[in-house]
């Protein structure tokens, strides 16, 4: 397997994600776009906030990215939120399933990026974090800022 993220250009991330899941294992997906929404993924214009990825059929699919459509496109005809399939080897399609069975744990994108001339997407295995663990976290990241400071003055 060939490491993609060398010469990897992070377009979008899902800051949301990482904040209200705990990630458990990540993949690399392709992602099947129509007309111009790969112009306007380089123009930075997706928003991963809320969306979720969903096995349907044997088919991976994406739920809710929001690609604007591209300001210089003489067609607007495609639905920014649209169902979008995900490409990835049926082993690793199945893998995943078999995790999923867990209904505790769900299929969330963290970040689109070009690699050369592609457009791929990387989905994780998360789980909710509960709202005493969102504190915990709030609290780590204030006591590690007031160590930085107190560093800092010395």
């Amino acid at each position: 397997m060939r490491n993609s993220w060398e010469n990897k250009v992070i377009i979008a991330r899902n800051k949301k994600a990482l904040r209200d899941f705990f990630i458990l294992d990540s993949y690399e997906a392709g992602i099947i776009l129509k007309g111009s929404e790969v112009k306007s993924i380089r123009e930075h214009k997706v928003n991963l906030r809320d969306s979720y990825g969903r096995i349907r059929d044997g088919e991976l699919l994406l739920y809710n990215m929001h690609i604007s459509p591209y300001s210089k496109s003489r067609v607007e005809d495609i639905n920014p939120k649209r169902i979008r399939k995900l490409l990835m080897h049926r082993k690793e399609i199945d893998r995943i399933a078999g995790k999923l069975t867990d209904k505790s744990l769900t299929l969330v994108p963290l970040s689109v990026y070009a690699v050369k001339n592609l457009v791929k997407i990387e989905i994780a295995i998360a789980k909710s974090k509960a709202k005493r663990d969102k504190r915990r976290d709030i609290e780590k990241r204030e006591h590690d800022r007031e160590i930085r400071r107190a560093f800092k003055n010395i």
